[in-house]
């Protein structure tokens, strides 16, 4: 069903992306805003990445948030314990 994987950079690895890409060979609907155009980059070497929706569909932030908020009362019960005195 899914042919396609959707890789992102990790944070803060923005610039090392932009200097790897070598030429803008083309670019798909343009006309949706700039964040949200389909590049094709010819480029040199392109990473690190992290797949964030593989080729069976699974979305690593979707996953990543019922995790987080599975965890968060818990954290919060804990962090109000040591700073109970600030309101």
């Amino acid at each position: 069903m899914y042919k396609a994987i959707h890789c992102v950079f990790p944070a803060g690895n923005g610039v090392v992306a932009a200097t790897e890409v070598e030429e803008i060979v083309d670019a798909q609907w343009r006309d949706l805003g700039m964040p949200e155009t389909l590049w094709h980059c010819r480029v040199k070497e392109f990473g690190p990445l992290i797949v964030s929706i593989d080729t069976e569909g699974r979305n690593l932030f979707e996953e990543n948030k019922v995790i987080f908020n599975e965890r968060k009362e818990k954290a919060i019960e804990e962090i109000c314990k040591h700073v109970s005195f600030i309101k």
